[in-house]
């Protein structure tokens, strides 16, 4: 359970007395939030001690009397307005004219509590306090990611862009200045390199794009009865060409249960990403051995590959955000560091885990085990 700080500030002491005996043991809870939440009480009976407990202790939500001795309500508002502290401030008050609510409410309270109150009133309020604080708190965190992510999406997209581009333009220069004589073969081979170059920026692109929707465009899964044969097919088709010019082999087993209910789109990035890699750092005529085994608890996807593998230091990093594995092997290899930590972060949406063996010079195997009930539960919204 969190806990959040609640401080009353009041020069009656029933009322402050009050409020510890109703919200005591209160606790908040709905769907939509992580966790239920209890409170811890605080109290002051004056302007200035609020103020001051305030700036010491950050408390999450104010309830707040605006007859006080010394400053009033009012003014202690005003105050956790202008320092633009977090606090949800609700007014407590046995009277208060047209002036001071519209004062109050300008100054950013959300709820007046009328003395003297029962306790189902003091709870209700608070539960709904409580949700707004929340959902709050989550809003500035998305849109503070949000800032941060997109930042992150056209740096990398310009710095990624900037190479293949003014490689693209060279030959580009080159061709137009006939630098390049009367042979054919080396306009041809001007042009194919150009052509590689453009397909990097592609999945580059196609990468950052699947990384921001799964990060920040979760709102409703469509889900669906996929056919899993069909994502396995479909994947190993994408890959063909750039696995046929690696005479690279596909060995592929389903087992259990032919469809699985999910969104398709997560599991195409999931399959895609996984058997791409497993033919990208594969060495000349090696093997992907793709293997599917679902039941009625959990789905489990294999993706094996006789490849170049990685050592423990290479492994620990795999799965960070825009990271890439440097080394002479990998050095003509093209990648945006972010496939498989989209592959992550679909895999724990679906509550499953990612597992990785390798080793140097032999292979590596990516393991993805995804429980069937929580599947399920995303499509009811459990």
């Amino acid at each position: 359970m969190a806990q959040l700080k609640i401080l009353v500030v009041d020069d009656e002491p029933g009322i402050r007395s009050g409020v510890h005996r109703i919200l005591g043991n209160f606790h908040v809870t709905y769907p939509f939030m992580d966790e239920d939440y209890t409170f811890n009480i605080l109290e002051a009976a004056t302007g200035e001690e609020g103020i001051e407990i305030i700036d010491r202790e950050m408390p999450d939500i104010l309830l707040l009397d605006n007859k006080l001795p010394g400053i009033q309500g009012v003014e202690v508002l005003e105050y956790v307005r202008k320092k633009n502290y977090d606090i949800v401030v609700a007014m407590i008050t046995s009277y208060a004219s047209i002036d001071v609510a519209v004062r109050a409410h300008n100054d950013g309270a959300i709820d007046f509590i009328p003395k003297p109150f029962t306790p189902q009133e003091l709870k209700a309020s608070i539960e709904q306090i409580t949700k707004q604080q929340y959902l709050r708190r989550i809003t500035t965190k998305l849109r503070v990611e949000g800032r941060k992510v997109r930042f992150q999406f056209l740096s990398v997209l310009s710095h990624e862009m900037k190479a293949p581009l003014n490689a693209i333009e060279g030959y580009l220069k080159m061709m137009q200045e006939r630098q390049m004589g009367d042979s054919l073969d080396e306009y041809s081979s001007a042009i194919e390199r150009s052509l590689q170059r453009i397909d990097s920026m592609r999945h580059l692109i196609m990468d950052l794009l699947d990384f921001t929707k799964v990060s920040f465009e979760r709102h409703v899964e469509k889900m669906q009865n996929v056919n899993i044969k069909e994502l396995v097919s479909m994947a190993v088709v994408t890959v063909s060409p750039y696995a046929i010019h690696k005479d690279i082999q596909f060995v592929t087993e389903v087992k259990g249960c032919e469809t699985i209910w999910a969104d398709p789109n997560d599991f195409e990035i999931i399959m895609n990403n996984l058997v791409s890699n497993a033919v990208k750092y594969n060495k000349p005529g090696g093997t992907v051995t793709v293997t599917v085994d679902c039941n009625d608890s959990e789905f489990s996807l294999s993706v094996a590959d006789t490849g170049i593998g990685m050592n423990n230091d290479e492994r620990e990093m795999l799965f960070e955000e825009f990271s890439r594995i440097k080394n002479d092997k990998t050095r003509n290899i093209s990648g945006s560091g972010l496939g498989l930590s989209i592959v992550k972060k679909v895999v724990e949406l679906y509550h499953g885990v990612i597992n990785v063996e390798s080793a140097p010079d032999k292979g590596s195997t990516f393991t993805v085990i995804i429980p069937t009930s929580q599947v399920s539960n995303l499509k009811t919204g459990i």
